[in-house]
């Protein structure tokens, strides 16, 4: 993620809704009678026996505050931390201690960070370690405090490890340094990428023999559309032709190996480089047809060890409302036409400048803590899940120390709101939660990996972006009905609940809240037969059915 750049899977035809419908007024679908002022109740279809897809994780990044954090700060804090972000469990009232992903995403690092000012890369922040600096001798005792955090999340029992890179290692760049010179290729030298792939298969290796430490999935290539000619990270761009290349030299070395690691491709700067050609970034564009398409000579989904999901960024499409709607229907057909392929969400901040009606300070810069952003980030969750049939959401930066709305949980000095020198809570601070986290906690702590989505039919998924956004979930296992409401609107709505394929035992449902006074706040159980969802807020109803 560049703070600077300029810029299933058929749901059965069921989540791809008309755009004509997508502005409705919110007033038309208000619970209160416009001339009687009486409250009116909503009917809420959910049919049980009509499965949409099938939901993998929810998650978030290391990159960059995690191994500073992770290696200096005093353990309490840093448990403190690992727990709001993992853990699974309830307190004594039955609240969640922690918002449980289901997936952590380690930034295996290119090596800035040991050249210093000389790496070009101005934040010492944002330069990252390399396990080694000639591919030949190894110190994983690099990367200390983002390896802490995996471990913490691990013990949490966060389901999936994740490992992406920006840049190859800087001894195999073409300029060596870890962020590109002006060009469209991948930054590395000529006949380097067997030697890349050695790279990426002993550090996985190197983690789980030295550290017990199992990567689940390997993410080589991020956000490839852009150049990353500039100071800011570790970067590269690389066109399809180089990660189909690299990815067909890693499979069979991940085999040899007896690795498991599934690797994923994709992680475009946006949606809209998945599904069609954009201007002047051709050879980086069209990749579920590229990678995934049934005529296409460069399909890898025959390699075993590659998973069958595209990612894509959730950034620069998420507003106006209606490119947001747009952009996921784009996917959600395209991703269709591949019997079997996945998307995946795979990071998002708020980079966008709605103005300020819809973000406090209207855009990312200037850290807030409170519901406008969180409401602004679930409405982008909840449509990510409802139109674009995402199986994977994952948030950007898990840790943030800047002044600026890119972290769950932010850090600072108690004098500022964040950003300053290179020893600005290098090694303690006061650690902030916002709503954000909470919101996104609403999704993460209960829709567990295996779970379903099932079909609301009379929830026009568009428009309700308004409105009254509502997904459901399924867990066959133990009988489960997850419903994630968000209400962006600025009155409260009852609805009544009408199950089919089950009944709800009890017919009742717990909420847990997240609002401007409440973060994932068990509330008293509340019957199905009306149940209010509070105004600006975001509700998840658990239930059991039989």
């Amino acid at each position: 993620m560049n703070l600077l750049k300029k810029y299933k899977v058929s749901l059965l035809l069921v989540g791809l809704l008309s755009i004509n419908s997508a502005f409705v007024s919110c007033s038309s679908d208000d619970t209160k009678d416009s001339e009687t002022g009486v409250e009116t109740t909503t009917e809420l279809k959910i049919n049980l026996d009509m499965n949409l897809q099938t939901m993998e994780s929810f998650g978030a990044s290391d990159a960059w505050q995690s191994n500073n954090i992770g290696k200096n700060w005093p353990l309490d804090k840093k448990n403190k931390m690992a727990d709001l972000l993992f853990s699974k469990e309830l307190d004594s009232d039955g609240n969640p201690k922690g918002i449980g992903l289901s997936l952590w995403r380690f930034n295996l690092g290119a090596g800035s960070a040991e050249q210093g000012e000389a790496s070009g890369i101005t934040d010492e922040w944002r330069r990252s370690e390399c396990f080694t600096t000639d591919g030949v001798s190894y110190n994983m005792n690099k990367q200390a405090g983002q390896v802490w955090f995996m471990k913490a999340a691990k013990q949490r029992g966060v389901d999936k490890l994740l490992a992406f890179t920006n840049s190859a290692p800087v001894y195999l760049t073409q300029n060596g340094k870890a962020h590109a010179s002006i060009n469209t290729f991948y930054n590395l030298k000529d006949g380097k990428m067997p030697e890349l792939a050695d790279f990426w298969v002993n550090a996985i290796d190197k983690l789980k023999t030295e550290h017990d430490l199992t990567i689940d999935y390997l993410s080589p290539f991020n956000e490839p559309q852009y150049e990353w000619d500039g100071s800011s990270q570790e970067g590269s761009p690389a066109t399809n032709a180089n990660i189909y290349s690299f990815v067909n030299i890693l499979s069979p070395k991940l085999q040899a190996k007896g690795l498991n690691s599934k690797i994923v491709v994709g992680e475009a700067g946006a949606f809209e480089p998945l599904y069609k050609t954009v201007s002047g970034k051709e050879n980086r564009s069209n990749q579920i047809d590229y990678f995934f398409g049934v005529n296409s000579a460069k399909n890898i989904a025959g390699l075993s060890n590659v998973k069958k999901t595209i990612s894509g960024h959730s950034y620069w499409q998420a507003w106006p409302l209606r490119e947001l709607i747009t952009s996921r229907q784009s996917v959600a057909t395209r991703a269709a036409t591949v019997p079997g392929l996945s998307v995946w969400a795979s990071e998002y901040c708020i980079l966008e400048n709605p103005g300020i009606s819809e973000l406090p300070g209207g855009a990312g810069p200037g850290r807030d803590l409170g519901i406008r952003t969180a409401l602004w980030v679930a409405r982008i969750i909840s449509t990510d899940i409802s139109i674009g049939g995402v199986t994977s959401w994952q948030w950007w930066t898990a840790i943030s120390r800047g002044d600026y709305k890119d972290g769950l949980l932010h850090v600072d000095d108690g004098l500022s709101n964040g950003a300053g020198d290179a020893n600005y809570c290098k090694y303690d601070g006061n650690i902030r939660e916002t709503k954000i986290l909470w919101a996104l906690g609403n999704f993460s702590f209960f829709i567990k990996p295996g779970m379903q989505r099932v079909q609301i039919p009379n929830i026009d998924n568009a428009a309700a972006t308004t409105n009254v956004m509502l997904t459901a979930y399924k867990d066959e296992v133990a009988k489960k009905l997850i419903i994630v409401a968000v209400n962006v609107s600025a009155s409260a709505k009852t609805y009544k609940l009408n199950l089919a394929g089950g009944a709800l035992v009890d017919n009742k449902f717990t909420p847990y809240i997240t609002s401007e006074t409440m973060s994932l706040k068990k509330g008293a159980a509340v019957d199905a037969t009306a149940f209010d969802i509070p105004a600006k807020s975001i509700v998840t109803y658990v239930g059991t059915y039989n």
